[in-house]
This record gives structure tokens, sequence and C-alpha cells, in this order.
């Protein structure tokens, strides 16, 4: 059973729907099963047969706001739906009139031997839910608290079930995310959008969570992605970030502005205070931890990527080392020898990637990539330019993609026995571990570009948070999770992976949220068990399904499309396309003054006479 409540301002206009034939001619038989007087008295008379007299009703329900109304009491009426399951049995009039009563006493709008607590009502015009219409002023002139209602009125509706044998609820632990308005969904069905823009907007927060390290790398994630972001300042520090609130383009309201929503109405994990604090963990200051176990080239496709992004941000050579060293990267500078003061170069690594000899593994800048040499980076900063971009340096090819996905899988599969030492031992050392698995299963769902794995992820978010939005100290399996989860998310979007690292990353998902249900189960949680199981289900059909339509080698006719064929093995090597390096020599030469190599054809064979 479940209660839904709502606020309005006029009590008889309200009384004259539920009694009403309904929008759709759904109300039948409306009556009264129970109020603050007798129902047969308070009951409207009928007027010629099918017209009812609502006038004394409505009278005598805004009597006392005549005491306790004012310019500051807009919504002073109260009006709760409660409808019990589809495969519940009918409950009758009494039996509603029990669950009517115990309601008004659990909120406290008129708890039982209170003569002067609210007056009110209940409606019943369907067999399986009754309408709750009260206004918000006692009869001793003072208007009541509302404080916590809604966890009352859930644990209101648990007794009933408890009582009439009906079918059991959750409870009201705000681990559910925010679900669209009937509103939104019939404007989404008229748009011919699949989903309400709330649901689309979860879903991109999620991923931009997913994938940053800092408050700042979050808001340009979504703005990146087409989200349209408004963030909220201090009253008393200008300059600080209290908030923000997100939109999507086209989506507006009849006055023609864009509906914002708060993080706080998406989740109540995606507001952001909780936001800093999943970023702020123990190792909050080296964000690219968890990269310990790459192999080389992944760790270079790494550091190219961050050397590529301090190289865009940053104006001058010292905010460039400023800027890696911030992002966790380990920085050793280069100095002349006929000059000791002048920096001629530089190498980076990432801390926990030592070489054999147990030394940090360098890399300089020219290995990275060409123009991320300090010689180009300076001549891109003196012109104004930002070259690393258009480079094509964030560009990740197959085997350092296909390396991370195994990383990542590794890293699901340890936290997954994780969660099963914690399922047998203690349940609550597991909380942070099953935060983070959403954050995995969002930046996988975003770098594989699968639709089955994205509503995978969209149905875990309720297993991951912790009731009451409370937010899990930090564990060492968490945060490595997380630290795979931003490298998936670094590797941008690629579909289309083969049934290899993207199957073992996928079948360490499955393995991942197994583990998450057992844990809830533990708990005692009900819900996110089934939430859990339910991702893993979608997990194992969306991974079946991509084995059954991956191709075989015997199965592919050009021998060069194979995976390991000629053009496949140019692709991986060369990220960047042959038309892309011809169309960058043709504007480099425009008038075609670029000396050209002759080809000497091979003689023609003479043919034989007959």
């Amino acid at each position: 059973m479940i209660g839904k409540v709502t606020r309005g301002s006029n009590v008889r206009h309200l009384l004259c729907y539920l009694y009403g034939p309904g929008k759709a001619n759904e109300h039948a038989d409306p009556h009264l099963v129970a109020g603050f007087g007798d129902p047969a008295e308070l009951e409207p008379e009928r007027l010629r047969g099918r017209y009812r007299d609502f006038r004394r009703l409505a009278g005598l329900l805004g009597q006392p706001l005549a005491a306790v109304n004012g310019d500051n009491y807009p919504k002073p009426v109260w009006h709760c739906p409660v409808r019990a399951a589809p495969d519940d049995r009918p409950l009758s009039d009494a039996e509603w009139a029990r669950v009517a009563a115990h309601i008004m006493h659990r909120t406290g709008l008129a708890p039982d031997g209170d003569d002067l607590g609210e007056r009110w009502v209940a409606i019943r015009h369907a067999p399986d839910h009754i309408h709750l219409v009260a206004t918000l002023a006692r009869q001793d002139r003072h208007r009541p608290s509302l404080w916590n209602s809604y966890r009352k009125l859930r644990d209101a509706c648990r007794d009933t079930e408890e009582w009439f044998g009906l079918r059991s609820t959750p409870p009201a632990d705000r681990t559910a995310a925010r679900r669209p308005t009937r509103a939104e969904t019939e404007q989404a069905a008229r748009c011919g959008q699949g989903e309400p823009p709330r649901a689309t907007l979860r879903r991109e927060v999620c991923a931009a969570a997913a994938g940053a390290r800092t408050e700042d790398e979050f808001f340009a994630g979504l703005a990146e992605a087409g989200v349209l972001v408004r963030r909220r300042y201090s009253s008393q520090n200008p300059a600080q970030v209290t908030g923000y609130a997100v939109g999507l383009p086209g989506h507006a309201a009849r006055d023609g502005q864009v509906v914002w929503f708060s993080g706080g109405k998406l989740a109540a994990d995606l507001t952001l205070p909780k936001l800093r604090a999943r970023w702020a963990g123990p190792r909050g200051g080296d964000p690219l931890a968890g990269a310990a176990g790459l192999a080389a080239p992944a760790v270079r496709a790494v550091l190219r990527c961050a050397v590529a992004a301090a190289a865009e941000q940053a104006s001058g050579e010292q905010e460039f080392f400023a800027r890696l060293r911030s992002a966790g990267v380990l920085v050793r500078e280069r100095f002349s020898e006929l000059n000791p003061g002048e920096v001629t170069g530089y190498a980076v690594a990432l801390p926990g990637c030592a070489g054999p000899d147990g030394t940090p593994r360098w890399h300089g800048g020219g290995r990275l990539h060409d123009s991320l040499t300090l010689p180009r980076l300076r001549q891109g900063w003196t012109a104004g330019q930002r070259e690393a971009g258009r480079s094509g340096a964030f560009r990740f090819t197959a085997p350092e993609r296909a390396e991370i996905y195994r990383h990542a899988a590794r890293q699901a599969a340890a936290t997954a026995e994780h969660l099963r030492h914690c399922t047998a031992g203690d349940p609550g050392d597991g909380a942070d571990a099953a935060w983070a698995a959403a954050d995995a299963l969002h930046a996988a769902a975003r770098a594989t570009a699968s639709p089955g794995l994205r509503r995978a992820a969209d149905s875990f978010d309720r297993a991951a948070r912790a009731p009451y939005g409370r937010i899990p100290p930090s564990t060492r399996h968490g945060d490595e999770l997380r630290a795979a989860a931003r490298l998936l998310a670094m590797t941008g979007q690629a579909a289309g992976q083969g049934a290899g690292p993207a199957g073992a990353l996928a079948a360490s998902l499955i393995a991942l949220t197994e583990a998450v249900a057992g844990l809830r189960e533990a708990q005692a949680h009900a819900v996110q068990a089934a939430a859990a199981r339910g991702a893993a289900e979608q997990l194992h059909a969306a991974f079946t399904q991509a084995r059954r339509r991956a191709p075989h080698p015997g199965q592919v006719r050009n021998r060069a499309a194979w995976p390991g064929g000629p053009a496949r093995r140019a692709q991986d090597d060369f990220p960047v396309s042959l038309t892309e390096v011809v169309n960058a020599a043709a504007a480099q030469d425009p008038a075609g003054q670029r000396s050209r190599p002759h080809v000497t054809q091979p003689p023609t064979r003479a043919r034989p006479a007959r």
C-alpha cells in the first residue's frame, strides 16, 4: 500500500473532482467512508438525482482556516491518495475507514482522542484506493506540524499491510530515485521522447560523476554531454558554489524558460555536498590512484591523456606543471647543462607504476606524442593555440583501450570477492564498495555504448545507495574501483569492442552485481537486493546477445576485416586515418608545389604470337 501527498488551495474544487466522473469515467459510486464526524451526516446531499451540493461539506472543512489563514499560507488543503497493490484483495468500507483513521493518527494531523485536530474526510470511488482530504488548520487556531510527515505516512501504510495481509512494500529509506511526475511522462510521450527528461538527466549526471576526479571535471563532463548547467552560489560568499541544477536544451516550460532539476531532485546521492564527499576520499589527493597493474601501453595512454588535458587548460609552462601535479601525475623536469636554470624538457610517471628496479617508470613528452614535447607546447602557448586537442593526443588505440578494459575487469572481480567476504562477515564493511559499483557500471556503459549495459546501470542505482542518503566511509576497494571507472571514462566512447576485453569486463560486472545482491540480502534490504538481481539479469542478457551477434573468423569473408587482419592492425597502430594526413598535407601546401615522387611502371610482358 502506497500513499502520495499533494497540496492545494481550493477544497471545493477537489471535492467536485473526487465525486465527479473522473477524466476517463473511472470514478464509480463515490461516497465517504470516514471523516472527522459521522460519514452519513457529512455525505453531500444529492440535488436532482445526479448532482451534489458540496457547499456544506466544503464550508465545514474550510471553517478552521478562517482563524489561521494568511498571505504566507497559500496551500492549506492536504490531499493524500492511498492505493493498494493490484494483486491485493479488495478491502471493505470498514477496513478502508480503519486505514484512513490510522494514517491521520500516525501523521499527527488528527490523533485519536484529540477533538481539536484537523477536519478531514476519506472518499472512496474505486475498489483499490481512497482519497484523504484535510484542511491544515487545527480547531484551536493553530497550524499543524508537518515535520517528517512523509516518513510517518510510509510507516502507517506498512502497518496496514501487516493488519490485512496485503503485499509488503519497502520502507521509506530514500534509496529510490525521484520518479518522473505524470505531467513529465505525458509530455515526453507527446514529444516522441523515449523517456522523461528527469531520467535522461539522472543518467548523464551519474556518468559525469563517475568519470570526474574533481568538481571542475564534473561540470565540464556535463557540458560536453550537451547538458545545461546552472551553478548556485552562496549568499555569504559569492565565489563559493553551494549547489547546481541541470536541464536539457529544448525542455522548457510554458513561459519558455528551461526546466531545471537540482541534484537532490534527481537522486539522494547526487547533491553537490555528497558528490564532493565521493571525490574527497582518503586518496583524494591522488586522483589517478588505482592505476597500478596497468601494462606499459595503457600507462602511456593514460599519461598522454593527462598531459594533453593539462596542456590545453594551461596558458604557460608553470601552470602546465602545476596542473599535472594536481592531477596526481609525477613530474620530473630536465634542465640544461649550459644554463642550469633553463628547463629543456620533462618526463612524467604514474604513481604505483614502477619499473623492474622499483623506481617510477618515466615517459618523456616526445614518447607520448609528437605535439607534447616542451618546445612544441611552448610554441602553442606563445601563439595562443592549443594544438594538443587537434592533434589526436586524446585518442586511445584499440590495444590501449583493451588493456584498460582488462584492468577494470580485474578491479571489478577483486571488489566482488571483497563483497562476498563482507557478506559472510560484517555486511556493513561493503557499503562503500557497493556504492562504487554504480560508478563502474555507468562508466562501462558510456565507454562501450551498450544499451543493455546502460539499462542495467539505471536499474542498479538503487542497490548502490546507502539508506537515508548517508555517505559510507571510504575504503580501499571502493577507491580502487572508482579509479578504474575513471580510467574507463577516460578512454571515451567506442562501440563494437568485440567479445574479448569487453566480454571479460561484462562478466566481471555480472559477478559484481550478484555480490552486491548478496550483500543487500544479508543486510535485510529486499528492494535493493531485487534491484541488484535485476541488473545482473539485464547484464547477462546483454552479454549473451552480444556473443551471438559477434561474427566468428570462419564467417568473415574479407580476410582484411579479421580482428588480426592487416586492416585492423593498421587501424590499431595508426589512430589518425590516412585521409586526415592527406588533408593536413594539402592544407600546408595549397598550391601543389611539393615535389611528387616519380613512380616507374614495370615493363609489360610481350604477348606471344598465335
